[in-house]
């Protein structure tokens, strides 16, 4: 009994070994996006090794150098530079949305898979350049939504693929709040966030990503029929360059979505809605719902909590590229996010045109 006993710690000591082996190695595409406090804070916590930093602006070298203790040597001005000294086991991009492109061009033939902040790109051509990239080289490319990691969202998903809904008729997501200046984003991030070409538009692109992902999530991949969009601009004094609130609507063969997207609202909103031909379902956040079968009853409840690896983008990125799961139906894949470039071009190009666009 005695050996059995020792033989079972070895083997546990051995798995313990063994994951913290796995644990990322990365390297950071830029830090001018506010999201990279996340990264910082994981490697802070010992849960990812961030072995090299691009970042071509040295003030903010010293800016998370102080902020996160971290060592000079891990720093570079070049991703290219970065790339030859260090061998991650991904790079993560934080830069602005039209640098994404770049990334992927520097990691694709050295066969180094990419996960970026959403969106994938600023425009539809750059996407297009990245999925040649991608399938030329063979590499992952991965997209990063706070939805994704939402345990209400899972739900919703759920009860749409088991048909508790019925035939998804209408879909409505609403994602925004009062303005990225007006909450307090840094200086680095705004001067490319506001920036048409930078960004490749305003809240359309900022926020009308996370509905148009979902909804691509919702509908396992359909491609929409139609795209429709208006957009605003309520504080032109704010937001000289970019429209600050846009509305599109996404036509499939059975069904409609209503993207809402805005840097005008009074509170901070990521919800969903979802009208099936027998149910209801509403996700108020990332973690309370309401689901509504019959005309005289509801359930608010809590959802579940999502499980590893679903529930943390590293762990999910550390399983799709170590082969232990297949991304290409989930919020991040690269399948899915061209989908999303297309339904934001269509937009961008219906405002533009005033008119529907037939996809």
């Amino acid at each position: 009994m005695k050996n059995i006993i020792c033989a079972a710690i070895l083997v546990l000591s051995a798995c313990t070994m063994a994951s913290a082996q796995r644990k990322l190695k990365v390297v950071i595409a830029g830090l001018s996006h506010d999201h990279v406090h996340n990264i910082m804070n994981q490697q802070r916590k010992g849960e990812v090794d961030i072995i090299g930093i691009a970042e071509p602006d040295k003030k903010l070298w010293d800016k998370y150098s102080k902020l996160y203790k971290l060592p000079e040597n891990i720093f570079y001005s070049d991703l290219k530079t970065a790339l030859q000294r260090q061998k991650p086991d991904a790079v993560l991009g934080y830069n602005a949305v039209a640098r994404h492109v770049d990334v992927v061009e520097t990691c694709a033939p050295l066969h180094i898979p990419v996960m970026v902040e959403k969106p994938l790109a600023a425009t539809l051509q750059q996407a297009q350049r990245i999925q040649t990239l991608a399938n030329q080289y063979k590499i992952k490319v991965l997209t990063n939504y706070e939805t994704t990691w939402y345990d209400s969202f899972k739900e919703v998903y759920d009860l749409v693929t088991n048909d508790s809904l019925g035939t998804v008729r209408k879909m409505v997501v609403h994602d925004g709040h009062r303005g990225p200046r007006e909450i307090g984003c840094s200086e680095e991030f705004l001067s490319w966030l506001t920036d048409p070409v930078l960004n490749g538009a305003g809240a359309l692109n900022d926020f009308g990503c996370y509905g148009a992902d979902l909804m691509t999530w919702l509908m396992k991949g359909q491609k929409p029929t139609a795209v429709t969009a208006i957009a605003r601009h309520y504080k032109p004094q704010v937001y000289p360059k970019v429209e600050d609130d846009a509305t599109i609507l996404v036509e499939y063969p059975g069904a409609v979505g209503q993207i809402e997207a805005s840097w005008n609202w009074p509170f901070n909103i990521k919800d969903m809605e979802v009208f099936g031909s027998t149910g209801y379902v509403h996700a108020f956040d990332g973690t309370n719902l309401q689901v509504r079968l019959k005309e005289n009853s509801s359930n608010t409840h809590k959802a579940q909590a999502l499980k590893a690896p679903f529930n943390n983008p590293l762990l999910y990125l550390s399983a799709v590229i170590n082969g232990k799961i297949d991304e290409k139906n989930d919020q991040a894949s690269l399948e899915y996010n061209m989908i999303v470039m297309q339904i934001l071009d269509a937009a961008k190009r219906s405002i533009k045109q005033g008119k529907r666009i037939v996809l």
